[in-house]
């Protein structure tokens, strides 16, 4: 096991091991036994890191919630091996899938394990009309059943008293003389493991898998399918209003409908009042009270001009520049979407969110729980690139990032680019829209396709719709906030620092000298308009704010407002990305972005610049231009499936 978790176990210690399905509340226990506070989710894949504590003397270890024991999957892996060396196994079950449940149950009573089971969730049973015997589960099953349930705080208590009454149960007589056929010296429950065909297990213990793992698990689901039948002794129909809340949200005609209602409170909490109200505000007293408070301190110990001030109060100083964007941009931003998704986790809605629109995203190589960054990213990219640890997978994570990152414009940059279009009429307006449609749907088609592995299918469960309790909401995002930003603190000291060293030593300046061809010869712009592209690597709205200060033709607002949209967005959204992804493979993304949208520009330059010559530029020969781009990328999109996806 994980040697950071034995050397948590002082001498004569227990490890308490809490496993059971995702969704049944294992983290809610956790706190409950050591006071501590672990990730508290109503949604799959939450607590896949895992979380140690102390009860009485002894370890108490949260495990991800994984339906069986075994190596299919990471959190499988990770479980199978705490469970092996475990003293006692808390499983807490779901009482209203009482049947799923028992098959992880079961597979470490066969382990022979100590166990006992919380039997969790019993205050929703009820509402359903479902009583079970827990006098007979607990003689058929040969451990200690306790009901509770967890949010309430009901049976907590009892379980504690009851925890170190843990045994091992009863195991079928004819696996157990499976086991004892095993002839490599091991654990029983490495025994079993091999008989299930482990391949990790097996060569960890020098024997061949077994060959019936199939029968063992039909067995075994045939077992617990006999027990739920003989506990669960009632089972009425009686559906509520959240039930057929939660049958409405997954059907499409139903579904879509409450999505955007939905997303627009969302985007109106979120990318409206926090992003621009409240961001407003703490940014206007970090820039006029803060700043200015250690710009004097610092020039009257160092002198207001000297490298030194520059660097630590200039206009990207260390105690400037990272202690306004930290605390008056980031800090409301990350406290708003964190507790946007605490409510939509523990409320159940996400999951069925992401089952609702697997099959419209599933083009751009990712499954449906990727609409809450996409839409976010409307609202502010960084907060969007944030969200996107709620997605299943490395790779999901990777193509959602950089299709943010790409051409997604936030809700700043959205009002200037209104503001522009509106002096250049509606057919730039709508170019602009079908090109970055089309840019973006190519783009995620033709990473889903390319980047190493396959796209994660959604499997997920869908939990009841329950009330979210505040006091879990409220916590889980102050503590994910708490710890991004002091996760993010040395980032963007370390960025300020940078842009700061570029400031004092000329090499800022150089760079709008080094861009000149670019932006001249290349893009066709004026030369001061590198200064936007500066700016925008700050600020995107900033860069964007200068073009309407700047006298150019329609075209030349056109390409820079397109070029601009799709580099890498500010230094704060940088250094998200660089934070969520590492530095190399964050500065990768910055560098294929930026070169991806200056080709981009260029062809557009060139081509309107065409269309003009010819006398042709009107609104039919833009929207023709347009779906021209779509269709090129439609048929990259066809031609694109019918190639072999690389494996890893």
């Amino acid at each position: 096991m994980n040697d950071g978790i034995e050397s948590r176990i002082p001498a004569g210690g227990k490890k308490i091991v809490l496993a059971g399905n995702p969704n049944v509340g294992k983290s809610v226990f956790f706190n409950a036994l050591t006071g501590l506070y672990a990730d508290v989710a109503n949604y799959p894949g939450t607590t896949l890191d895992i979380a140690c504590g102390r009860y009485n003397g002894d370890v108490v270890i949260d495990t991800p919630g994984v339906y069986g024991v075994s190596s299919y999957s990471e959190e499988e892996e990770i479980t199978r091996d705490i469970i092996l060396v475990a003293d006692i196994v808390v499983n807490i079950v779901d009482m209203v899938h009482l049947e799923r449940d028992l098959f992880l149950t079961l597979q470490i009573i066969d382990m022979g394990i100590p166990i006992i089971m919380a039997l969790n969730m019993a205050d929703e049973a009820e509402r359903g009309g479902m009583k079970i015997n827990h006098a007979l589960l607990e003689e058929l099953l040969g451990i200690p059943v306790v009901p509770t349930a967890a949010v309430h705080h009901t049976g907590i208590d009892e379980l504690k008293e009851k925890i170190y009454q843990a045994r091992p149960g009863l195991v079928d007589s004819s696996l157990v003389e499976k086991i004892s056929q095993v002839s490599t010296p091991c654990s029983r429950g490495e025994a079993l493991l091999i008989l299930e065909g482990d391949p990790v297990v097996s060569q960890r213990c020098g024997a061949a898998p077994g060959a019936e793992p199939e029968s063992i698990y039909r067995s075994r689901r045939e077992r617990a399918n006999q027990i739920a039948s003989l506990v669960v002794k009632e089972a009425g129909e009686n559906q509520g209003f959240a039930d057929k809340l939660g049958r409405w949200m997954l059907l499409p005609v139903t579904g879509f409908p409450l999505l955007l209602l939905t997303l627009w409170g969302i985007y109106e909490l979120v990318g409206v009042f926090i992003a621009q109200f409240i961001v407003g505000f703490t940014e206007q007293i970090m820039s006029g009270y803060y700043e200015p408070v250690i710009r004097s301190l610092l020039g009257g110990f160092l002198g207001p001009g000297s490298v030194l001030t520059t660097i630590l109060a200039g206009q990207y100083g260390v105690l400037t520049l990272t202690v306004t964007y930290l605390i008056g941009l980031l800090l409301p931003l990350v406290l708003g979407i964190f507790l946007v998704m605490a409510i939509l986790e523990d409320s159940g809605y996400l999951p069925r969110i992401a089952t609702l629109v697997d099959r419209s995203v599933s083009a751009l190589g990712l499954n449906g729980q990727a609409i809450i960054p996409l839409i976010l990213g409307f609202g502010c990219v960084t907060m969007a690139c944030i969200s996107t640890r709620l997605l299943s997978s490395e790779r999901e994570r990777r193509i959602a990032i950089f299709l943010l990152a790409f051409g997604v414009p936030c809700s700043a940059q959205l009002a200037i680019i209104m503001a522009v279009f509106a002096g250049l009429g509606p057919t730039y307006l709508l170019l602009y829209i079908l090109i970055l449609f089309s840019i973006l749907v190519t783009t995620g088609t033709f990473l889903g396709r390319y980047l190493p592995g396959v796209p994660a299918p959604l499997l997920i469960e869908l939990p009841p719709l329950r009330l979210p309790q505040p006091k879990n909401f409220i916590k889980k995002a102050w503590t994910r906030s708490y710890n991004f930003i002091k996760e993010a603190l040395p980032l963007f000291a370390g960025g300020a620092l940078f842009l700061s060293i570029l400031e004092v030593t000329g090499l800022l300046q150089g760079l709008r000298v080094l861009l000149t061809p670019l932006t001249v010869n290349w893009l066709h712009l004026p030369p001061e308009i590198a200064d936007v592209f500066i700016m925008g690597a700050i600020r995107k709205e900033f860069g964007a704010a200068t073009i309407m200060n700047l006298h150019m033709l329609p075209i030349q607002d056109f390409v820079v407002m397109l070029t601009l949209t799709l580099t890498v967005p500010c230094i704060a959204s940088t250094m998200v990305i660089l934070k969520e992804r590492g530095w190399r493979e964050g500065i990768l993304i910055w560098c294929v972005i930026y070169a991806l949208a200056f080709l981009i520009g260029g062809v557009t330059a060139h081509l309107l610049e065409a269309l003009s010559k010819a006398g042709v530029l009107n609104a039919s020969a833009s929207l023709l231009f347009g779906l021209i781009i779509f269709l090129t990328g439609t048929v990259l999109i066809l031609s694109m499936r019918c190639r072999p996806r690389k494996a890893d």
